[in-house]
């Protein structure tokens, strides 16, 4: 399956891993790569010297190719970028911020850097901040999410014509017929976040993990637009928020019930009542929780039979 994403992260599949605050720790990134997709581990929910650990861990782990994940929003983003150099982290994936404030600075360290958007006008920005790729999300996505509510079956074609880079499209991808469909669109690999949320491997807790499987078509919504779009799966602190929107609150209401370490709470305590709960849409097609190496060859079996499939259309 040699294609730009394979030779641009030296890896076997066009398949990446979302790298999920509460899921994405050195395991699973350690087992995404050993599948032979790009692991990654999610720094937004690690303390810098947590993450260096999961760093030299997952060195120990895998001799393939990972990379980290760094929303650009949390305040100790240049202690992270530091360790990332220092650890000798090779590929970076930025997101919720502006590409330009560390792209030069990563690329002077010899590491490849992609940038997660959610419309072509900031993939077309992330081409020009000299970005090696960049991820186009659609609005079917789990956790934070663009404010546009652009579907990746739109968003990947909008994308493709604008930029000339490599393109990873993410948002609603589960199954080996997604990866085709959005491949067909333009995309020249994918990222997948929920189904590897359901695994193994994935360190969210495993009654998150159980409660993935329940998701069901309208299960989720985005939320919390005022603050920060993040699709939840409807548990009670969901509905909290709701009775809050039916009162017309302010940002700071909004900011007072959720709290600090909602997320935590949710996905990596397994506080299924009053945590916040992340995931996509396409978790309603998530019925088992997987070994990494099985959802991978699973994956990569269906894209080869959807291909063959459409070949006699």
């Amino acid at each position: 399956m040699e294609n730009k994403i394979t030779s641009l992260f030296n890896i076997k599949y066009p398949i990446i891993q979302g790298g999920m605050i509460w899921n994405s720790g050195y395991k699973l990134a350690s087992a995404v790569s050993n599948a032979g997709g790009l692991g990654l581990i999610g720094a937004g929910s690690m303390y810098p010297e947590v993450l260096r650990e999961h760093i030299q861990k997952c060195k120990k782990a895998t001799d393939k190719p990972f990379g980290v994940n760094v929303p650009m929003l949390y305040p100790n983003v240049e202690e992270i970028m530091k360790i990332i150099v220092e650890e000798g982290v090779k590929i970076v994936f930025t997101s919720a911020g502006n590409p330009k404030t560390w792209t030069s600075f990563l690329k002077e360290n010899g590491i490849t850097v992609v940038h997660v958007v959610s419309s072509s006008k900031f993939a077309l920005k992330s081409q020009e901040a000299g970005v090696d790729a960049v991820v186009a999300e659609g609005f079917e996505a789990g956790g934070h999410n663009g404010r546009e509510e652009t579907t990746t079956l739109t968003l990947i074609p909008m994308v493709r014509e604008k930029i000339s880079i490599p393109l990873i499209a993410a948002g609603g991808i589960a199954t080996g017929r997604g990866m085709l469909a959005t491949m067909v669109l333009g995309a020249d690999g994918v990222q997948v976040g929920s189904r590897f949320a359901a695994s193994i491997e994935s360190s969210s807790h495993d009654q998150f993990k159980e409660t993935i499987l329940q998701v069901e078509e309208g299960s989720t919504q985005v939320t919390l637009k005022e603050l920060a779009p993040v699709r939840l799966i409807k548990n009670k602190f969901y509905q909290d928020v709701q009775d809050l929107y039916a009162k017309c609150p302010t940002p700071e209401d909004l900011k007072e019930l959720l709290g600090r370490a909602r997320a935590k709470r949710g996905m990596f305590e397994g506080d299924l009542v009053d945590g916040e709960l992340e995931i996509g849409q396409i978790a309603g097609l998530i019925h088992e929780i997987l070994p990494v190496e099985t959802i991978v060859n699973n994956m990569v079996r269906e894209f080869e039979e959807a291909k063959k499939e459409v070949a006699f259309l």
